[in-house]
């Protein structure tokens, strides 16, 4: 392993899960620019490709949540995420930059939810 990816492993392996979330939500809404970047260009196989990244994450998200311990609120996350990758495939088969630009909205307002509960 180089040097860079060790620290990258490190740096995840430290960090809270609050910060994790966060870090999570970062890379949603960077793929989600990247695609509105690449719809704008007409490159639509790379658009597509950084909406599945970013639909990756939601289903990632999705699939750790504890709907034991988190009850509602893991539950109105869980609808949210399901949402949120809905509507990204259907941006992506309509070519909807302002679909896009919705969730990266919602997803902004959920990192800044974690932001402010991990500090």
């Amino acid at each position: 392993m180089n040097g860079i990816g060790a620290y990258k492993e490190a740096t995840v392996g430290t960090q809270s899960r609050g910060r994790l979330i966060v870090l999570l939500y970062d890379g949603a809404i960077k793929f989600l620019k990247l695609a509105i970047r690449e719809l704008e260009a007409k490159n639509y196989a790379a658009k597509g490709q950084y909406i599945n990244r970013a639909q990756d994450i939601l289903n990632e998200l999705n699939a750790v949540l504890d709907t034991e311990a988190g009850g509602e609120i893991a539950e109105n996350l869980r609808k949210l995420y399901l949402f949120m990758g809905r509507r990204l495939g259907q941006a992506n088969a309509k070519r909807d930059p302002q679909m896009i630009q919705e969730v990266i909205g919602l997803l902004e307002e959920l990192n800044q939810s974690w932001k402010a509960i991990t500090g």
